[in-house]
């Protein structure tokens, strides 16, 4: 039995149809409202110091669901020299960023509060210096690195080429313990 020239012709434009619809991976924004753009130019005054979380509004940083906004936050987080204090987030001077130890809280606003007001002793404020949206793609790529984001983010194109895996499609890492220093080690 042979099918009508035109139910063929509808059929292979169904599968076509289908075949495209289900490549998309995900919206790209490039010129998006970045969350809490309302609270930019304020400055924020609180009790929040190492070891305690502070007491603000959560903010879901739709930054973290996306795997261009992610690439994005590594791309300026060499750019505006991140790497010279944190290193590529094993921490340096600055402390590390892929361990579940967070000084100042890991929470989206914490990490955000952080970038934008600085903080005492060695994290310069980058108010004023970095745009909003830029800030909060560098948040997302921060929790990255220590596995706080969505598997889902993870780049669908090859990074064979790249020295290591992306940071997102890492599994979140345990700190190991120091321990004491062996006696070779001991300043005498």
């Amino acid at each position: 039995m042979q099918l009508p020239g035109s139910i063929l012709a509808g059929l292979c434009a169904m599968a076509v149809g289908l075949a495209l619809a289900s490549c998309e991976r995900e919206q790209r924004q490039f010129r998006g409202t970045p969350p809490a753009a309302e609270r930019v130019n304020t400055v924020t005054l609180s009790e929040l110091r190492p070891g305690a979380q502070a007491a603000v509004m959560h903010v879901k940083n739709q930054y973290e669901e996306s795997a261009y906004a992610i690439s994005e936050g590594k791309r300026l987080y060499e750019w505006f020299n991140c790497v010279g204090c944190h290193f590529y987030g094993g921490g340096g001077i600055g402390p590390a960023l892929m361990d579940d130890v967070w000084i100042y809280g890991s929470a989206p606003e914490n990490i955000y509060a952080t970038i934008v007001e600085g903080r005492p002793n060695g994290m310069p404020s980058f108010r004023g210096k970095i745009p909003d949206s830029q800030v909060w793609q560098i948040v997302a790529y921060v929790r990255s690195m220590s596995g706080l984001v969505s598997q889902g983010a993870v780049p669908a194109r090859s990074d064979h080429m790249n020295a290591k895996p992306p940071e997102q499609s890492e599994p979140g890492q345990q700190p190991k313990q120091a321990g004491e220093p062996k006696p070779s080690e001991q300043s005498q």
